[in-house]
């Protein structure tokens, strides 16, 4: 899927009068019909319309007036002051609490490439199960040729930023089209090691990015989102190219990153729909024989990647939900399974979205949102259940968060289910240009969403591969005595250990309660990128917490996490909302990426206080 543009925000109004509209119904004043009270982008699923970057195009505000069946006029007066005040409260700070899904730290869990499957886990060389928890960064497969972003950002910072936040995984789509071409755009090559980029092809583009995120620890699901570099096909070939075209575009990948042990798998075809069939035999429409074909001629080539096959939208013989998401149709896989020449190495992948992509008719059933556990659970998730194979679900995303908005509560259920059934994942995305979903990204392309974030915080599982870490060395400075960051090394360096500074004021017993540890994720000539983490090592919680230190010689351009004040080189850093408690055992991750202006860049004195 692909989204462009901004989406307009949300109004106060809606937000607070959903919740109104709750609180009406529990105590029962009042009976209402489902609706929907926010905006939908309608050019999605069911039917689609297309922009020129766009896979939807426009969205129409579509707030539906609840029907009243029964009325009691002395409750319904209650309900109205108590409307007026919640209001009033909203536009004077009032807050209802937010359920943090940030979980106790995890630590990097090192793995051995390849991966297989084993049942419903995805699992690496010793067995050891592995959860894919990643982020889409689209951009390769439109007229740009490149992922998006680059116009502002420096795209090994992009990586380092993606690296720091806990996921593991980047989907990255490409379009037959695009690896054909030789030009590419959308790429400020003054920004860092943009300048790299200069004079590449499309494809040489994709080997830098793909050689980075190795270098960085990153994997990567290639994932053949387009044929033509402007819209999804239907099936497998048209726009203009046939089923050879993909097939040979797939072989020429399959040989290119044999060797290149973070790209883990082959994400077949992106989201088929309309006449695309499952089951039916037919060698124009059947996308399982399709898969199949492609599928093991792959792995001829490289039979260590994961072959991951989407769903279609309809034409499944015997299927039980009338509708699904374009791509999100499994439920053929139980009579018509996919049958490769290596078995442990398929992977289903449903995509699944919530109302604020398509407002489709079970969002506003009686049953909402219970009835999401049948349909998830009828359309893919018995595949996982019956250990017929794992299940990663390639796209799930959408603007809101909250508790109240039918996409909220959409969103917050399928988070829980991810969670609870140990699903693999890739958010869609992390471009903030997606235009019903939004991103991890802000608009400005550094800042993290907060409450996106903090939704998925628990899901994600770090990894670090040994090939990886061994193999390829990064430059960094002799290190002096005094700094605490530990550069990201291949063969790491012993350091003298360095007491945090205790701040004015604050107890020695208060202090030790936290630790901060950092480590420089990417350095290059001109620049860097620094994550710090810092956890709560006692049995009580900790607010109120702060970061200092200093830097000499070097300009911050970008940050997440944390609020940094530059006081001359001093700097002082102040967790987000969400981040200002640590409870017992928790850590919380900030960072920032900068420009050198010496040979005294890296950070010194770094610790950690409590105000």
């Amino acid at each position: 899927m692909f989204r462009f543009l901004l989406h307009p925000l949300l109004s106060l109004t809606n937000s607070v009068s959903a919740l109104v509209l709750r609180f009406i119904e529990y105590i029962g004043a009042l009976k209402f019909r489902s609706g929907n009270y926010y905006g939908v982008t309608a050019a999605s699923r069911q039917p689609q319309r297309l922009a020129k970057l766009s896979y939807r195009q426009g969205s129409s505000s579509k707030n539906q007036n609840p029907l009243v069946k029964k009325t009691n006029w002395k409750v319904l007066s209650r309900v109205i002051w108590f409307g007026l005040a919640l209001v009033l409260s909203s536009l004077i700070g009032f807050a209802l609490p937010s359920q943090s899904y940030i979980n106790p730290n995890k630590s990097a869990l090192a793995i051995r490439l390849p991966l297989s499957t084993q049942g419903s886990k995805i699992v690496d060389t010793t067995g050891q199960t592995v959860l894919l928890t990643g982020v889409n960064w689209f951009g390769i497969e439109t007229e740009m040729h490149v992922p998006h972003g680059l116009w502002k950002r420096d795209y090994k910072e992009m990586l380092a930023q993606i690296k720091s936040l806990g996921y593991n995984l980047i989907r990255l789509p490409y379009s037959v089209q695009t690896l054909r071409a030789s030009n590419i755009s959308g790429v400020d090559f003054s920004i860092g090691s943009n300048r790299e980029l200069e004079d590449k092809s499309p494809l040489e583009v994709m080997d830098a990015i793909i050689k980075e995120a190795d270098r960085q620890g990153l994997l990567i699901l290639l994932d053949s989102h387009r044929l033509n570099d402007q819209r999804i096909s239907e099936l497998w070939y048209g726009d203009g190219f046939t089923e050879t075209d993909w097939i040979e575009t797939w072989k020429m990948l399959a040989n290119r990153y044999k060797n290149q042990a973070n790209v883990i798998g082959a994400d077949l075809k992106n989201e088929p729909y309309g006449r695309a069939s499952w089951g039916t035999d037919d060698p124009n429409t059947d996308w399982r024989l399709a898969a199949e074909r492609a599928g093991n001629i792959i792995l001829a080539i490289n039979p260590n990647w994961l072959i991951v096959v989407e769903g279609v939208e309809k034409n499944v013989p015997g299927q039980k939900l009338s509708t699904h998401w374009r791509g999100g149709n499994l439920e053929g896989v139980r009579r018509y399974p996919v049958r490769l020449s290596r078995p442990n190495k398929l992977v289903y992948s449903p995509h699944e979205y919530g109302p604020g992509v398509f407002n489709h008719p079970w969002f506003s059933e009686p049953s909402f949102p219970e009835n999401l556990y049948d349909r998830w659970e009828i359309g893919w998730n018995y595949i996982a259940r019956e250990g017929i194979a794992p299940i990663l679900i390639g796209e799930f995303g959408g603007r809101r968060t909250d508790r109240n908005s039918k996409e909220g509560i959409w969103k917050r259920q399928l988070v829980d289910y991810i969670n609870q059934q140990d699903l693999s994942f890739a958010y869609w995305s992390w471009n903030p240009n997606s235009d019903d979903t939004g991103g991890i990204l802000k608009d400005n392309w550094s800042s993290i969403n907060g409450s996106k974030q903090r939704l998925l915080q628990g899901l994600l599982q770090p990894v670090s591969f040994a090939h990886n870490l061994a193999n390829t060395p990064v430059t960094v400075p002799t290190p002096k005595p005094q700094l605490i960051p530990e550069p990201v090394v291949r063969n790491p360096i012993t350091k003298p250990q360095i007491n945090p500074r205790v701040s004015p004021g604050v107890s020695q017993v208060a202090q030790s309660q936290l630790e901060v540890t950092s480590k420089m994720y990417s350095n290059w000539q001109t620049g860097f990128c620094i994550s710090m983490q810092v956890t709560n090592q006692s049995n009580t919680s900790v607010g109120d917490w702060q970061l200092s230190f200093r830097m000499n010689q070097a300009a911050i351009n970008n940050t997440w996490n944390g609020n940094f004040r530059p006081q001359g080189s001093q700097y002082v850093v102040t967790p987000m909302d969400w981040g200002r408690i640590i409870e017992p055992g928790q850590s919380r991750e900030l960072g920032f990426c900068a420009n050198k202006l010496g040979s005294d860049y890296q950070p010194q004195q770094v610790s950690v206080f409590v105000r």
